[in-house]
């Protein structure tokens, strides 16, 4: 089997780079029928951008990683048969910037809204062209897959969601008005709609995993069902399962 190794620049990825392509060798992308990555989440996120549709194989060398594997040297050609298969869309948000210029992006986790100051957003969110919220106040709003919904959103106290579960996590940021909002679960196939409100004196950015677009005016944000990343993972430990555990850990 034909493996492309990458990996963060950090020594311990490098140094099981190394190790890994002295053994196994090494293929370019185009040539590569797996795409292994050694890192944390951020690099795995980058190497699913990377592959062309080709499966990533993730190993952890960093802390959580959540969308890894474990790291055996051993047998790697067996555990791509045994793999378990997960498919999953990214976010897309197209985003207006106040020189008037349109951004677009894919985000696998999320996309976010920020403040950029030490001044809370106010952001008014209309979803599929309906106005449900006019006015929120706080640091900034998530809109997360069930994929991401153990990241970003998970630490704003949003909801785990099932992979199977085909809907979105819109979670707010140290939300002050509405007092009592705790955000909202969406259709997968809805359109957010949101726009910044006083955008002068509160700026905020637009952030797809890690692209960041500052002095934001208005975003669109939907899933891309048009793009699938294949995410192969260890038997029994598939997203869907971990997704699973997550939600009963104490």
């Amino acid at each position: 089997m034909r493996f492309h190794f990458t990996a963060s620049d950090h020594p311990l990825p490098q140094t099981r780079l190394a190790q890994l392509t002295e053994r196994y060798g090494q293929n370019t992308p185009a040539e590569a029928e797996v795409i292994i990555a050694l890192g944390g989440d951020g690099l795995m996120l980058k190497a699913l951008k990377a592959a062309e549709g080709k499966p990533v194989y993730g190993i952890n060398c960093g802390t959580e990683g959540f969308l890894m594997n474990h790291y055996h040297e051993d047998d790697l050609e067996s555990r791509m048969q045994t793999a378990e298969t997960t498919i999953i869309h990214p976010l897309i948000m197209q985003v207006k910037t106040t020189d008037g210029k349109t951004h677009h992006a894919h985000g696998i986790n999320e996309v976010s809204i920020a403040r950029e100051t030490h001044q809370a957003v106010k952001l008014k969110i209309d979803i599929d062209g309906i106005p449900r919220l006019p006015e929120m106040v706080g640091d900034g709003l998530i809109i997360a897959t069930p994929a991401g919904s153990t990241a970003y959103n998970l630490s704003a106290h949003g909801p785990i969601i099932p992979l199977g579960a085909e809907v979105l996590a819109l979670t707010p940021v140290s939300v002050f008005r509405p007092r009592r909002w705790r955000g909202a679960l969406l259709p997968q196939s809805a359109l957010v709609q949101v726009e910044v409100l006083e955008a002068d004196f509160r700026p905020a950015s637009a952030t797809a995993d890690g692209t960041e677009i500052r002095q934001v005016i208005q975003a669109e944000i939907r899933m891309d069902t048009s793009i699938d990343y294949t995410i192969l993972s260890d038997p029994g430990q598939g997203l869907a399962e971990r997704a699973m555990q997550e939600q009963f850990q104490v």
